[in-house]
């Protein structure tokens, strides 16, 4: 069903403007959905969705003024959510899916039913669901994990930022019970959201295979004001962006992100500071190139009804479809960009894996920690261990490793310029597994690092990555990985 609108040249005009000005077309130029269930025989598309309260939904579907109700039926926005006997749509190739937990709590289903509208309050998912469904031919689960109240700087802290208190080594990421820490709401997030993959068909059915396909990110408000996070929140951010495509093997799997409606870009308040570092990330026009074509971020301010992100926009379901609309046709176009789409055969940034991972040996996690730190030593002799800044666990700041002293001590570099010995068995897993990154680039010709790497990723439940790096190292390097799992 398609509604025309009528409308004067100046008044055409200025919404062309409000629309250009937020980067990207951000037109409903959706048709209905035809009420045809997706193609079955290809892994379910997963696109997480991540945020506080704003992503939660806050927007009312009944009423007046604001209402989506009012927007369908009496502005003709938003067209395809109503079929021509004025019911609300319903996509049965898309799966609508909420859970909740607060930190550690035990998480529960809110959700769990094809797209359509129902309920009290929307949120960005109807616009983003419809978005991604129409552009594949492959079943769409929406899986929408988040809770409101909750800081990137604190509760949401993802695990490689500085700060972060939970347990680095646990790949499940499983929340640690007892008193609030920094990350727990990440951890209990990502958590549901994975408890949630694991019993796929319960909340896709007959689905056989997922791909995690894409990540989705809207939050801010809870970093604003006296003692929020606002000068930290773009590293926080990538730290973000690396540990969800880590934590769900997804490792190109595209990310969107989107500002705070009431926030201006170039603002010296918090909003301006969080907007700015927000629009930083994205691909095109921000700062960092490993980004183009897998990160964007939509500017909501122009399309916003008005109200603030604490006060949930009025309720006025307009800006939620507005900021959903804008976010699907970012992860559209980067989807596209990848070539994916109705006429591509299947997403392929995740590579399902294809056996379980198996465990690493208690007994010889310091004999692998050696056997890497062999492998730095002969680059240092070599003249080849070139400064790369890493972040270490309890560090302030990034650092480099510039030496080996002995078999037990590395010595690294602050980007201060101080120097500092550290002995090995004071580092954790993970900076050990970031060394052997740092050894894999430095040295990407050598089968035994590319091996030890593998072993890292394996010992973290990475099995892709890490077949990855043992099909790089060759058969025989791979068979004596064998000796560090049980």
């Amino acid at each position: 069903m398609s509604k025309k609108i009528t409308m004067n040249t100046p008044t055409f005009l200025l919404i062309t403007l409000l629309v250009l000005s937020a980067s990207r077309i951000l037109a409903s130029d959706l048709p209905d959905p035809d009420g045809k269930p997706a193609d079955m025989s290809k892994p379910v598309q997963v696109f997480i969705l991540l945020g506080q309260s704003n992503m939660l939904g806050f927007g009312k579907i009944n009423g007046g003024e604001g209402s989506l109700d009012n927007a369908v039926k009496n502005k003709g926005l938003y067209s395809y959510l109503q079929d021509d006997s004025g019911a609300w749509t319903v996509r049965n190739d898309v799966r609508n899916v909420r859970v909740m937990c607060s930190g550690s709590g035990p998480w529960k289903t809110y959700l769990n039913e094809w797209m359509t509208i129902g309920g009290g309050n929307i949120g960005p998912e109807i616009g983003i669901g419809h978005y991604v469904g129409e552009l594949l031919d492959a079943p769409v689960l929406i899986l929408k994990s988040c809770i409101g109240n909750r800081s990137l700087g604190y509760d949401l802290l993802p695990p490689s930022a500085p700060g972060y208190e939970g347990n680095k080594d646990d790949p499940e990421r499983t929340p640690i019970p007892g008193p609030w820490y920094a990350g727990v709401q990440y951890d209990g997030d990502t958590k549901a959201a994975k408890d949630v993959l694991k019993d796929l068909q319960t909340y896709y059915p007959d689905a056989k295979d997922y791909e995690v396909a894409g990540f989705f990110f809207w939050q801010g408000a809870k970093d604003l004001g006296k003692g929020g996070s606002a000068d930290k929140y773009e590293e926080n951010l990538i730290h973000l962006i690396q540990d969800l495509r880590a934590d769900f093997n997804a490792p190109n799997a595209p990310f969107v992100c989107a500002t705070m409606g009431q926030a201006k870009k170039g603002g010296s308040d918090a909003g301006g500071i969080i907007t700015d570092a927000q629009l930083a990330i994205d691909g095109e026009n921000g700062k960092y190139p490993d980004f183009k074509g897998n990160v964007a971020t939509f500017y909501s301010n122009p399309v916003s009804k008005g109200g603030s992100a604490n006060g949930h926009y009025g309720g006025n379901a307009e800006t939620y479809m507005n900021v959903g609309e804008g976010m699907g046709k970012l992860m559209v176009n980067l989807l596209e960009t990848s070539g994916i789409g109705k006429h591509a055969p299947s997403l392929t940034h995740r590579a399902t894996p294809s056996r379980l991972a198996r465990k690493l040996s208690p007994d010889k996690a310091l004999l692998l920690h050696r056997s890497l730190i062999d492998e730095l030593k002969n680059l240092e002799t070599m003249g080849r261990l070139k400064p790369m800044y890493v972040q270490i666990s309890g560090a302030r700041s990034k650092a480099a490793l510039v030496g080996i002293p002995s078999k037990d001590t590395l010595a690294f570099r602050s980007e201060s310029g101080r120097t500092a010995n550290i002995p090995a068995d004071k580092l954790k897993p993970s900076d050990m597994a970031t060394l052997a990154q740092v050894a894999a680039r430095l040295s990407p010709e050598n089968q035994t690092i590319q091996a030890l790497l593998g072993v890292y990723y394996e010992g973290f439940g990475r099995v892709a990555e890490a077949d990855k790096r043992y099909a790089a190292a060759g058969p025989e390097a791979r068979k004596e990985m064998d000796v560090y799992f049980e």
